[in-house]
């Protein structure tokens, strides 16, 4: 196994991870259970931050093309926009019905949008 393919199975197992929890969190209800939302949204974090890790090196041994970096960058908004409408999902106050259909919606999108940029990071010639 190369250092790609443990980077793609650790991106994974990350996603499952947060998944997990954020099953289990919606599940549960409100007031969410602080230590479960706190370590899901941590681990969201750790995999943007590592996936940016990814990139950014894969940049400095081969320099990447405008499709990578406009793919990279989307999928950098789709988590920070994940994050944000989950963050606010937690407020206590009466927020718009959109606002959790957005957060149902965004982490597919991520996820799609982190295998584009996986497959396109590991898998050009050169």
């Amino acid at each position: 196994m190369n250092i790609s393919n443990t980077k793609l199975i650790g991106i994974g197992a990350l996603f499952v991870v947060i998944f997990f929890f954020g099953f289990w969190l919606s599940r549960s209800g409100k007031p969410y259970n602080g230590l479960l939302f706190n370590l899901h949204k941590l681990i969201a974090l750790g995999t943007l931050i590592f996936l940016g890790v990814i990139v950014y090196r894969t940049n400095q041994a081969a320099p990447l093309d405008g499709l990578v970096w406009a793919v990279g960058i989307l999928t950098g908004l789709l988590f920070l926009g994940t994050m944000i409408t989950g963050g606010l999902l937690d407020i206590d106050k009466p927020l718009p019905a959109v606002l959790a259909t957005v957060h149902h919606i965004t982490p597919y999108l991520t996820v799609l949008s982190t295998a584009v940029t996986l497959f396109l990071v590991f898998g050009r010639k050169g």
